[in-house]
């Protein structure tokens, strides 16, 4: 069960590291919210699909 939250959160990484450096003290709050946008997004697109 971890390694999509690993998987998901390191893309979220990725994407957080292009707007924010990676030593700023939010960081980890900044890659929670991208994390989060991106499981929204994806089961948006699933929900989408399915119809």
């Amino acid at each position: 069960m971890s390694l999509p939250i690993r998987l998901v959160l390191a893309v979220a990484g990725a994407i957080a590291a292009v707007f924010v450096a990676r030593d700023v003290p939010n960081f980890g709050v900044l890659q929670a919210f991208i994390g989060m946008l991106l499981i929204v997004a994806v089961v948006g697109l699933l929900a989408w699909l399915r119809r």
